[in-house]
């Protein structure tokens, strides 16, 4: 009889957790081990359970002989290499809707206290004065809510204001028409309105070079005077200079921060500001989100070692391995292929269409809808998308997925083609798999067909067929100090239109596709980074 698995706890959790696991396991406390104890003993585990301290990195990993499921207590998987766990065939979960409530409730609370300027109030009794003329403040009732990022968070914290009487409007392009009106929301179709007409302001999104000071200056100047902001997200998301003037100028009412681009952070000139809340990174930390956390990933860790099923993997997703061997190089096509699908949409989505042609129609390819579904919402989404937790998320935005297989293929042994449906508007792309290693090509964008190897940075170009609009493309890029790698052009003699396609060496600055587009022979451009 083979011994039963061993498993390390290196962090505290629930109790229950901890007693869950040693029902099945042999079960070892590793929370006051001292330094280098974990690097020495690592070896002899067959699943760990982390929260955010312990670092699994490659090295450490590569130790981890008998390991086959590392648990992370929380949301965040920063603190463990996956790439090197996915080498080595670990199973990474983690715990992703755990503090979901925690959260929304912080942001909730937050607001309230700016509205009625509980800390402020607080502070100047403690000190001795009786301030209740000062800290008058105002109702939620018949006050508008703006959400920036419409995901689980956004949604339960719309859900909670509601109960207040509030006005909820919100800005997302990844949740449907549909799905707002389900939850009785507004959808909006641009920030802009939404600073507008919101008297309070709460952002949910994640962290991308696109979000960066999402509400910087120039946002602020567009908001409606007097308005709060809450961030309980990403600290980088707000420019807190841009805040402080703000706050000067009198447009910000009040702003309520629990996250900063730099934490800890113990000291900033906001910190001062009678107008200004601040806490330290406590949206999660609630006794019920911890012990949440810790129970979720034990019962993840406990599927793992037992051959169930890992709902919260954030590294595979369940495939027989026979099947696997064929689909595997696909599965980056199809989220090459939704990540162009979406840029070149450039809206909201309601409904995306894969078409799975030829040789892969033999098989189970629910995995590729799947993959165009992360490409879709990859740096669009508060949460983390994977390949398990991409369908949920879809549906919490009211995304609809539909497959369509077909063992004919014309022109391909294997094609992928991705609708994006929106507003009664339709973009499409195709790709293929090329060689004994199926490298993936782009073979159709805009209706029109070619040939192109993908590459990490890519423009689109419509315009009006005829001679040199390459070498014209290529003379505003090289202005840039951008490369063109590669180029084909799709071409409809007949209407005397073209598509052409670019792969570049680095990034296209968004003003280099405006210039371009804005040329009278070319209707439109568009650049993706992958």
């Amino acid at each position: 009889m083979s011994p039963r698995p061993k498993v390390l706890v290196k962090e505290k959790i629930a109790d229950s957790g901890v007693e869950l696991l040693r029902q099945n396991f042999e079960v070892e406390l590793g929370v006051d081990w001292p330094e280098g104890e974990l690097e020495a003993r690592i070896g002899e585990f067959d699943a760990i359970l982390i929260r955010s301290a312990t670092k699994l990195t490659a090295e450490l990993i590569d130790r981890a002989d008998r390991m086959r499921v590392i648990g992370r207590a929380g949301t965040g998987v920063d603190n463990v290499d996956i790439a090197a766990a996915t080498k080595r065939g670990i199973v990474v979960a983690n715990a992703p809707e755990s503090n979901s409530v925690a959260a929304a409730e912080h942001t909730v609370a937050l607001a309230l206290s700016l509205f009625r300027n509980v800390p402020q109030a607080h502070a100047a009794l403690v000190g001795g004065e009786w301030a209740r003329s000062r800290y008058g403040g105002n109702e939620f009732y018949g006050k508008t809510l703006g959400v920036i990022g419409f995901g689980r968070i956004g949604q339960l914290v719309a859900a909670r204001c509601k109960a207040f009487e509030m006005d909820v409007i919100a800005f997302d392009k990844f949740v449907s028409a549909e799905r707002f009106r389900e939850l009785g929301v507004e959808g909006v179709e641009s920030t802009d309105e939404l600073y507008a007409r919101a008297d309070l302001i709460t952002i949910h999104l994640p962290k991308t070079p696109e979000t960066l000071n999402w509400i910087d200056a120039a946002a602020i100047a567009k908001m409606k005077p007097g308005v709060r902001i809450v961030n309980c997200a990403r600290g980088e998301l707000v420019d807190l200079e841009a805040v402080a003037a703000g706050l000067e100028s009198g447009r910000l009412g009040g702003v309520a921060l629990d996250v900063f681009p730099a934490e800890p952070m113990t000291e900033h000139p906001l910190f001062g500001h009678d107008r200004v809340i601040v806490t330290p990174h406590l949206g999660a930390s609630t006794a019920e989100a911890q012990d949440r956390a810790g129970v979720v990933t034990a019962e993840q860790v406990y599927a793992g070692l037992t051959g169930g099923v890992i709902t919260n993997a954030v590294n595979i997703h369940s495939v027989r391995p026979e099947e696997m061997v064929v689909l595997a190089p696909f599965i980056p096509l199809a989220e090459r292929l939704g990540k162009v699908a979406q840029t070149l949409a450039g809206g909201s989505v309601d409904r995306v269409h894969i078409e799975i042609r030829g040789r892969l129609a033999e098989y189970d390819v629910r995995l590729l809808g799947i993959s165009a579904l992360v490409g879709i919402l990859r740096g669009h989404t508060e949460e983390s998308v994977n390949l398990v937790n991409a369908p949920s998320m879809a549906g919490e935005r009211g995304i609809e997925l539909i497959e369509t297989v077909e063992k004919q293929s014309q022109d391909f042994t294997e094609l992928i083609r991705l609708t994006i449906e929106s507003a009664g508007q339709s973009i499409s792309v195709a790709g293929t798999g090329v060689g004994p290693r199926n490298e993936p090509y782009l073979v159709e964008v805009w209706g029109q067909a070619f040939y192109l190897p993908f590459g990490e940075h890519l423009a689109f170009f419509r315009y009006v067929d005829q001679p040199g609009m390459i070498g014209r493309v290529g003379t505003a890029f090289g202005e840039q100090g951008v490369n063109i790698v590669g180029a084909a052009v799709g071409a409809n003699p007949e209407a005397g239109a073209a598509v052409m396609a670019v792969t570049t060496d680095a990034s296209v600055l968004a003003e280099t596709i405006e210039t371009i587009a804005g040329w009278g022979d070319f209707h439109a451009g568009c650049a993706v980074d992958l």
